[in-house]
């Protein structure tokens, strides 16, 4: 039962969202192609130039394409500024 309810949970974790505007580097790097060099330069970009206004935003920072976006589109999500 412990191995069932484990395997929920890992599932869970390999499917959750990303807050683009709310994640940390750990979180992006749960996105196919996104590593943790990567991950670093979205959280540096965000807090360069402010909240993304949309997903597709995320395609402006260097080392993000386009492909990398719509292969992560189902589990990206556009949370609430923190101002």
């Amino acid at each position: 039962m412990k191995i069932v309810l484990l395997v929920f949970v890992f599932i869970g974790f390999l499917f959750a969202s990303v807050d683009i505007n709310n994640a940390n580097q750990k979180d992006f790097t749960t996105l196919k192609g996104v590593g943790s060099k990567k991950a670093e330069q979205i959280v540096v970009f965000r807090k360069t130039n402010g909240c993304f206004k949309s997903i597709n935003e995320l395609a402006k920072v260097k080392g993000i394409g386009k492909k990398t976006v719509e292969k992560n589109k189902g589990n990206l999500t556009l949370g609430k500024c923190p101002n």
